[in-house]
């Protein structure tokens, strides 16, 4: 059950429906998993060779050994040093409803791929088969995450942990991407801590990429998962009404070029906010046009197409009177014409918004268009319009929103599209799904490239933070290993380095990961909102040092393993190659 809410957005007033839900205790928590968000995410959203090694494991009597697998990247993205991982949500519900349909199972039994497996791999095996047996454990949805730290760990019988791999790397690998994204350019455009000011106000962030993204699933996974790096407002509506964020927009050029001259809103009324009589506002504009223009005779000169477009549109929304005002000349027509509106509109006792600027120079036009503002609002005594909106949006990215900090600007809301959801800077994490253990033997997978090194077996992560409490270092240790203490001097390696380690005493030690799946319980955590995961991620990235986040050659941030680990994973690479070397058969581990 759902309760529903009005809510108001502060200095947008922008009106929201927010569907809250009820707090329940943890036994029902599983049954309260939604389905995945898209039909298509389903058993079959997969690659072919999950079913043949599940076939392989079947026709062989291992589709039951106990595995552990790890989904991990190994380097952040955008040539940062951090990154915010998202997606458990989804997770979470494809494990929850994991199940082949008869069709499903019909399709695959009559493919050429698979036509010659037995009947009872079919009928048996796939029919039946779920994650009941299966165990998930992962970070909580925006947290900083860093190379090879384990963003989820998956035990249980090795067929079906085999069979979630591309489905789980699909729904962690975007939104983990677009979140970081979303996040590097709100520390770009507001600062870490968001100490940014511009006007006295703190800039705010709406996506506005729908109609660029990557079909409907991209742009819906953009809107949502920007939210959680940081982003107020998006223009996608279907994301408001399925996830209670707010939604914001003004109007197009093409409203703007609809209307050719005033006489098409000759006798347009607005009703006053305090009487409640009609009021002409056209009129009402044409008394405030020729009143500016006695004094500065390009208010007469305005284009009266676009005019007359904002007085439409004033009439249609004078709670929140925004306008697109580059359409012919930003200066010299568009801020014009938005004053003599705005200005009619107060009279009649509704205050506007400002104004979106979508061309042209951004840093000097909303500088122009603050100083435009404030001296209307000394003329007039109205100091709200010294406090509107300049809202921009022109292919903005991280780098634009550096440059525009460069060099000045009257930036209060930024619209970002194209370079937010399509993640042109980098378009893939690059997160990887790799077994580490099997029947409760390390396992390790070995490369020329010492970055695809794995390191083996299974694992416990925790984070060691200093007497500031920012976080100093990750460290991964071997599951029955010692726990690292606060107050208690922690020897911390590099996992491949022969370098001395590392001796931290941790001020405070927080263990990262966390059972998220349970394969008697089911889900054992509260499924994950936004608006929580948003407030998580902003209080996580404010914890980190400077030099991580900073623009240039950031700080890299350690991720160490403890000395039972390391050894461990010498003795099986040194034991991998030897057996290679040999052509010997190694009973310790899995080498590539």
């Amino acid at each position: 059950k759902h309760s529903h809410k009005t809510i108001s957005i502060t200095n947008h007033q922008l009106t929201i429906l927010f569907f809250g839900n009820n707090n329940s205790i943890m036994s029902e928590a599983s049954n309260m998993i939604p389905p995945p968000t898209n039909n298509l995410v389903t058993p079959l959203l997969t690659d072919l060779y999950q079913l043949t090694m599940a076939y392989g494991y079947w026709k062989t009597n291992k589709h039951e050994d106990h595995s552990v697998f790890e989904l991990f990247f190994r380097k952040n993205p955008f040539k940062g040093e951090f990154t915010l991982f998202c997606g458990i949500d989804e997770a979470l519900s494809f494990v929850k409803h994991f199940k082949f349909t008869e069709s499903d199972i019909d399709y695959l039994r009559n493919s050429a791929a698979l036509g010659q497996c037995e009947d009872a791999f079919f009928n048996d095996y796939l029919k039946n088969i779920d994650c009941s047996e299966v165990t998930v454990q992962a970070l909580q949805q925006g947290s900083v995450a860093f190379p090879r730290v384990p963003l989820l760990i998956i035990s249980g019988p090795l067929g079906i942990c085999q069979l979630l791999e591309t489905t789980l790397l699909n729904l962690v690998n975007f939104p983990s991407l677009v979140a970081t994204n979303a996040a590097r350019m709100v520390i770009a455009g507001k600062g870490q801590y968001g100490e940014g000011k511009v006007h006295n106000k703190t800039p705010k962030f709406a996506e506005f990429g729908l109609r660029r993204a990557q079909g409907p699933d991209g742009g819906f996974a953009a809107s949502k998962y920007c939210m959680v790096g940081g982003f107020d407002a998006t223009a996608n509506v279907l994301t408001g009404k399925m996830l209670g964020v707010p939604i914001v927009g003004t109007h197009a050029h093409a409203f703007v070029q609809s209307h050719a001259s005033l006489d098409e809103v000759q006798g347009l009324k607005v009703k006053d906010k305090t009487s409640g009589k009609d009021i002409d506002l056209t009129a009402l504009v044409l008394e405030y046009r020729d009143k500016l223009g006695s004094k500065d005779k390009t208010y007469l000169d305005t284009n009266d197409g676009e005019l007359a477009a904002f007085i439409a549109y004033g009439v249609s929304f004078p709670h929140a009177f925004l306008c697109l005002v580059d359409t012919y000349d930003t200066i010299k027509s568009g801020v014009r014409n938005f004053i003599l509106v705005a200005l009619a509109l107060n009279d009649c006792g509704y205050t506007s918004r400002g104004v979106r600027l979508d061309s042209g120079d951004l840093a000097s036009l909303s500088k122009k268009c603050h100083e435009m503002f404030e001296h209307i609002a000394k003329e007039f005594h109205l100091p709200f319009f010294g406090e509107l909106d300049v809202v921009a949006s022109n292919d903005i990215n991280e780098e634009v929103l550096h440059q525009l900090n460069e060099q000045g600007h009257g930036i209060t809301m930024f619209g970002i599209g194209t370079n937010l959801v399509t993640c042109q800077a980098q378009p893939a994490l690059g997160c990887v799904y790799k077994l580490v253990q099997l029947n409760g033997k390390p396992r390790i997978k070995l490369s020329g490239d010492i970055v695809k090194v794995l390191i083996p077996g299974q694992k416990r992560a925790f984070r060691l933070f200093n007497e500031d409490d920012k976080p100093q270092m990750d460290l991964m240790i071997e599951i029955n290993d010692a726990i690292p203490k606060k107050g208690q001097v922690t020897l911390c390696y590099d996992p491949f380095d022969k370098s001395e380690p590392v001796k931290f005493t941790p001020f405070r030690v927080e263990e990262l990961l966390s059972t998220v799946w349970d394969k008697e319980k089911g889900c054992t955590i509260e499924y994950p909102t936004v608006a929580k995961a948003k407030t998580y991620a902003e209080s996580q990235i404010r914890k980190l040092s400077p030099d991580i986040v900073r623009r240039v050659k950031p700080m890299p941030y350690k991720v160490c393993v403890s000395e039972k680990l390391k050894k461990e994973l010498h003795a099986l690479w040194e034991a991998g190659t030897k057996s290679s070397t040999k052509d010997k058969n190694c009973n310790t581990c899995i080498c590539t």
